[in-house]
């Protein structure tokens, strides 16, 4: 599946890893719907480090569809909150 972080640019993440990322997502839901700063912090950056971390990038010159979009590091609780569907940032 096709991943893009805001900002960063877009990896190609194993199928196999939507159940974790899904888990990590929904952390994040939970902190935003908490209204949980400290939390939400953690829980995104959680998120976005795992995806980097499994993810191939894939070239700039290579037009591909995202799948999902995710927020960029520095986003604030607010702005990933107005993002997110009632399944979260990924779709389940």
């Amino acid at each position: 599946m096709i991943v893009r972080i805001l900002t960063e640019g877009q990896l190609e993440v194993p199928d196999s890893a939507i159940d974790e990322l899904n888990a990590l997502d929904t952390k994040v839901l939970e902190t935003c719907q908490a209204k949980d700063e400290k939390a939400f912090r953690e829980a995104l950056d959680t998120l976005l480090a795992r995806v980097r971390e499994i993810g191939e990038p894939i070239p700039l010159d290579r037009l591909v569809e995202s799948d999902f979009v995710l927020p960029m590091a520095d986003s604030t609780l607010d702005e990933v909150e107005a993002m997110m569907s009632d399944e979260g940032l990924i779709p389940g």
